[in-house]
């Protein structure tokens, strides 16, 4: 979705399920306006905040006048997930692309042997090999959605990428690096929010952002010793805001233990998901 837009509206790391809530990336080319809805993963849920995840993505598929489903081309086999995917597209009888990315990292043989693979499946009515990375097959990707779009009037003006407020999206920025530089569960256990944004007559802008973790021997990890891993999270996410918002950014971040974050209700409605799912 970044590479479509043209900018980054939706976090990006090697770790899955990182995306929690529905993200809206909005592309305007000529006269074709696209609505991009970024949704969590489909997989098989057993946490409140999970459930929510799955719901989120298949409302957000309901939704849509178009589906495209994104496959990591570099996976040796048809996951349980997708088969999840592909058993969800036959119950509600609606066929969606689907679109490999990765193809840079991957032998041409075993793309042939993927997209044959995915093709029997029946529900892919079209199938795209991309690489988001190099930019390879994503202009025909958009020109194949641009010409299946009902027509309409736009919905934002020409020069918005997102409808996400930057007090989420600079969270989100945060908890990208967070993700980068933890490991195992303990990212799936933290969550970020902005408490504080102040302009300053300078241009520069003031951000306080609250790290929430689980346990208190979390908060350790996030710290690190003598505070290096925070001070690398706030130096990276410091100048990804900067160069994002075009201003000079004082980030601070502080680590709080909140041991039951997930089942609060406040969260799931910021982030736009429903709690009882």
């Amino acid at each position: 979705m970044n590479r479509l837009v043209g900018n980054k509206v939706s976090i990006v790391t090697h770790k899955v399920q990182t995306t929690r809530n529905r993200v809206r990336g909005i592309m305007t080319k000529g006269p074709c306006q696209i609505i991009f809805v970024d949704t969590p993963g489909i997989f098989d849920p057993s946490k409140r905040l999970e459930r929510a995840m799955v719901a989120a993505a298949w409302s957000g598929a309901e939704e849509a006048d178009q589906l495209v489903v994104l496959f990591d081309a570099q996976k040796a086999r048809i996951s349980g997930d997708m088969e999840l995917i592909v058993e969800g597209l036959r119950s509600s009888k609606r066929k969606a692309i689907l679109v490999l990315n990765k193809i840079d990292q991957v032998s041409r043989p075993k793309l042939l042997e993927m997209t044959t693979a995915l093709s029997a499946q029946g529900m892919f009515s079209e199938i795209f090999m991309i690489s988001a990375l190099t930019g390879d097959g994503v202009e025909d990707l958009a020109k194949h959605l641009s010409a299946t779009m009902p027509p309409g009037p736009w919905h934002y003006p020409e020069d918005q990428i997102s409808d996400q407020p930057l007090r989420t999206l600079a969270a989100e920025v945060t908890r990208e690096k967070l993700f980068l530089n933890l490991h195992q569960e303990l990212p799936y256990s933290l969550t970020v929010e902005t408490e504080q944004w102040e302009e300053f007559d300078d241009g520069s802008v003031r951000i306080q952002q609250v790290i929430f973790v689980a346990r208190e021997q979390h908060k350790g990890i996030c710290l690190g010793k003598g505070g290096a891993r925070i001070k690398a999270v706030r130096a990276a996410a410091q100048k990804e805001l900067e160069a994002f918002l075009g201003q000079t950014v004082h980030l601070f971040l502080f680590v709080k233990v909140r041991g039951k974050w997930q089942d609060d209700r406040e969260h799931y409605e910021t982030w736009g998901l429903d709690y009882n799912a």
